[in-house]
């Protein structure tokens, strides 16, 4: 579902990634931690095209991402064939984005109605259904400020989920919560996983990570420095510096 290929990003002088290669799988969820820093959710909103990358190449289900290839050159997409393509990859951020002026229900029928032309009607019946799925179908009417944290990020969830995407990427979507409130959201995602949605996800979550993810990626200083099956990972890892970084999480 996923192909990056020597991914490079950087910032003027600062690279911040350094030739990221990995895959992801369909129906799998792919957990990438390490440090503040060390590029984990710049590679994230590269996939989207967030980011553009300097060098490498970045796929999602065998489409480039950002890009079209013509005779063994990169050419920039058109900003109306990017938008296409995110239509079908949704982001869940950490902060919840939700329009403030908007009801729970209105924020996620908002994309579908707007960006993919789906009658009101049809996106008011998917949107009831998304706000059952993620436990908030009393919701309905409920403006963010009237919200707690964890039920705003399941609606940011719900939102993303809207637009019917083939992947789902989440940077760190439990960190700005209240410990108490991170249960939900998890549970949230796990339900996904179960449901055989495609997920690479950001997190400081190990638990989450150990048993539900299928592979992890440890990253640190715009490298993959390790990764493999999370149990095995979490309990022997093999680099000196995923040793050290796990001894300050677990």
């Amino acid at each position: 579902m996923v192909e990056a290929v020597e991914v490079h990003k950087s910032y003027g002088r600062l690279d911040v990634l350094k030739g990221i290669s990995l895959k992801v799988m369909p129906r799998d969820v792919m957990c990438l931690i390490g440090p503040s820093g060390s590029g984990k959710s710049t590679f994230l909103r590269c996939i989207n095209h967030l980011e553009k990358i300097n060098a490498g190449r970045l796929s999602v289900d065998g489409e480039l991402v950002g890009y079209r290839e013509r005779g063994g050159r990169l050419h920039e997409l058109h900003e109306k064939e990017v938008a296409r393509q995110r239509t079908e990859i949704g982001m869940v951020f950490q902060r919840f984005n939700l329009f403030p002026h908007m009801t729970a229900l209105e924020n996620i029928i908002e994309a579908p109605v707007r960006v993919k032309g789906e009658a009101k009607d049809q996106a008011r019946q998917h949107a009831n259904e998304l706000l059952e799925k993620v436990g908030l179908s009393d919701k309905a009417t409920a403006y963010p400020n009237q919200l707690s944290g964890g039920q705003q990020q399941r609606v940011a969830i719900a939102r993303a989920l809207a637009m019917r995407p083939k992947l789902m990427l989440f940077d760190e979507p439990t960190s700005a919560l209240d410990p108490e409130l991170v249960g939900d959201v998890l549970a949230v995602m796990r339900q996904l996983a179960d449901d055989g949605m495609t997920m690479i996800v950001v997190t400081h979550e190990m638990g989450f990570a150990r048993e539900v993810g299928d592979s992890l990626i440890f990253m640190d200083d715009g490298i993959v420095v390790e990764s493999g099956n999370p149990r095995e990972v979490l309990a022997n890892p093999r680099h000196e510096r995923t040793r050290l970084f796990l001894s300050k999480v677990l």
